[in-house]
Formats: structure tokens, C-alpha cells, sequence
């Protein structure tokens, strides 16, 4: 008993200076932290090679990242890392990140991403690597680019094609859809003086799948609040799940209009850059990951994915996580990352001794 109080008041002094730092917002965990270079940028737009001194595995991976969240969750932090995972597994890797979109880029529709942003940066990695093809891999909605980019280009220089969490059944994704789909609302109504969908109607409309979830955070986090390593991976998360970008308006529109209207993906209504598209065109290698628990982009809105690329060789991988525990935290790096790396491996050649990634 004695030991039991001792316990408890030494947790509720840790409560009490990891609150303090939680409020004042001091000793921020760092997130994006792997060592990168910029090798090619266009607007606000760039492509970053993780450096690496022992990359064993070809070809290069190349990561596709979604419109509307920041990239760092792929890297959130040392020891709690995809990328970082990635790069010690001995992969060549980059990130194709959308930076924060402005007025410049609320005229850019999905063509722009699938036709030109995304072939561009395959082309300058194809460049510094020396290598003939690339593994592309897509995450939630760069997941959907990707799809877009490999359905429309089926020449397109791709040894494999995994996507992470990608919707293709825009019926089960929950009020966010909805209220496009069945709702009425028009994305016009929803712009900022830039044209884009602000980052604020974003957050709310993740937080409508969840309604609860803000006070079961927040009882959790007191339960634990003793504990510096639950506090830093709380405040790198949570910190993550509310940062995020403006969703480019023309963009944002052919989103509601063709893949939640029309369910496009599902219904074989796909048209990009004027012309028709059908995942059933994919067949390079594909896998596709996704999750159990994932309130986002819930399991019915990505189940029927692995039925509608053409791919001869195609796998699928289900996992018992939500839609961050995907790539990080110990179901990432124990079951999902180890899969995902396999995978890759099997459709990659080991290089003949370790050679040192450049920055450009």
C-alpha cells in the first residue's frame, strides 16, 4: 500500500510538469527529422531524397503523399519513423511533398498532380539514381493519386505500386463524403479567398467521424501524463492530426463531383486530363494496406480496392490498426513496415555492395 501512494504521488508531480509543458507548448517533440536534400521543386511542390551512406536495394522508392495533411507523419520521429525504417532497410528513398498550396495552385485539378507533378518527379529520380523504374508508394490520398497516375500512364517506368490506406468506396467515407454526396453541399461554398478549402473545414470534417474522440484523447492523456515518452509520441501525433493543409479548389471540386458523387473509382467513372480511366489498366506488382480500425478511410471504403486493379500480381494486406498506427508506432514497426519492406524486397535487385545516396 505504502509503495502504491509513493507511486501515485510521484505520477501526479510528472502530471503536473508535463501539463505545465503541454500548456505552455515547451519541449516539442521534433518530427521530420531524417536527413534530406531538395533535389527538384516546382512551385510549392518539391521532391526530397533521404540520404542514405548504405542503400542496398533497387529501384529507388518514391513516396506520394496526400493534398490535404503534412507530410511528416511518414517521419514523425527518431525511433518512430517510416521513413526512417525505410532508409535502414537499405531503400533509396524520396518523398514527393505538395508543400502548402495557395492562389497560385487553387486552379490545379487532380490532371496536374497524376499527369505532370508526379511523372516530373519520377523522371528526376529515375535521373540521380541511375535507375531504369521506381517503386511508387502512395499514402491515404496520394494513394488515389497514385492509382490515378498508374491507371492513366500504363507506360509509366513503375517496377511496383503499393498504396496505404486508400479509399475506392466513397460511400463509406462516413459524414466527410456525405455531405457532398448526399448532402448537397457544393465545395464553392467552402472556399477561401484564395480558392482553396481551407485547412479549418478539413479538421472539422475529420472530427465529425469521431465525435468523441476529443474527450477519450483527452482522458487517456491524463491517465498517462506521468509518462515523458507517451507525452512527446501524444504531442507529435495529435500535433499531426490537426495540421494540415488548404486542398487546392479545382482539385477539391472533381474530388466531390467524380469520386464521392459519382463514386468514380468503384463505378469505373474515372476521367483524367479529358480521357477515361480504368484501374483495371494497372498491372504492375501492387499492394494494397489498410486497416481494421482506421476511422478516416474505414475498411468497407478501401476493401474492394484489391478487385479492381488489373495487376496479375496483386496482394493485400489487413492489419488490426487505426489510420495512424499504420506507420507509426509499434504495430508499424512490427508488422506493418517489416510487410511493406518484404514486399518491396521480393521486386527489388540487392546491389553489389552499398553505395552512398547524393542529395542531387
Amino acid at each position: 500500500m505504502l509503495d502504491r501512494v509513493r507511486r501515485d504521488v510521484e505520477r501526479n508531480a510528472l502530471r503536473a510538469r508535463n501539463g505545465i509543458k503541454l500548456v505552455a507548448g515547451v519541449d516539442r517533440p521534433g518530427v521530420g527529422c531524417s536527413p534530406k536534400d531538395v533535389v527538384w521543386q516546382r512551385g510549392r511542390t518539391q521532391l526530397w531524397h533521404y540520404r542514405s551512406d548504405k542503400v542496398q536495394h533497387s529501384p529507388p522508392l518514391l513516396l506520394v503523399f496526400s493534398l490535404i495533411s503534412r507530410s511528416y507523419i511518414l517521419d514523425l520521429s527518431p525511433g518512430n519513423s517510416f521513413v526512417e525504417q525505410l532508409v535502414e532497410a537499405g531503400f533509396d528513398v524520396y518523398m514527393l511533398d505538395w508543400g502548402e498550396p495557395d492562389e497560385r495552385d487553387a486552379g490545379n485539378g487532380l490532371e496536374d498532380y497524376v499527369d505532370d507533378y508526379i511523372p516530373a518527379a519520377i523522371d528526376r529520380v529515375r535521373e540521380i539514381s541511375g535507375a531504369d523504374e521506381v517503386n511508387l508508394f502512395g499514402y491515404c490520398f496520394g494513394g488515389v493519386l497514385s492509382l490515378l497516375h498508374a491507371a492513366h500512364h500504363p507506360d509509366s517506368p513503375l517496377r511496383s505500386l503499393s498504396v496505404l490506406a486508400t479509399p475506392v468506396d466513397f460511400r463509406h467515407m462516413g459524414p466527410l463524403a456525405d455531405v457532398f454526396a448526399v448532402g448537397g453541399l457544393r465545395v464553392d461554398s467552402v472556399l477561401d479567398e484564395n480558392g482553396n478549402v481551407p485547412p479549418q473545414v478539413v479538421v472539422q470534417g475529420f472530427r465529425t467521424l469521431t465525435p468523441t474522440a476529443e474527450v477519450t484523447r483527452y482522458v487517456t492523456l491524463w491517465e498517462r501524463l506521468w509518462n515523458d515518452e507517451y507525452v512527446a509520441s501524444y504531442q507529435a501525433m495529435t500535433g499531426w492530426s490537426d495540421d494540415h493543409v488548404p486542398f487546392p479548389g479545382q482539385a477539391a471540386r472533381q474530388t466531390a463531383d467524380m469520386l464521392v458523387r459519382d463514386n468514380g473509382m468503384l463505378n469505373d467513372r474515372l476521367i483524367v486530363g479529358g480521357d477515361r480511366v480504368h484501374l483495371a489498366d494497372i498491372r504492375v506488382p501492387f499492394l494494397t494496406v489498410r486497416a481494421e480500425r482506421d476511422h478516416i478511410v474505414p475498411t468497407a471504403a478501401t476493401e474492394r480496392l484489391i478487385d479492381l486493379v488489373g495487376s496479375p500480381d496483386k496482394h493485400e494486406l489487413v492489419l488490426p490498426a487505426g489510420h495512424m498506427g499504420l506507420v507509426v508506432g509499434r504495430t508499424a514497426a512490427k508488422t506493418t513496415v517489416p510487410r511493406i519492406i518484404d514486399f518491396l524486397r521480393r521486386r527489388s535487385e540487392t546491389v553489389d555492395r552499398p553505395t552512398e545516396g547524393k542529395g542531387a
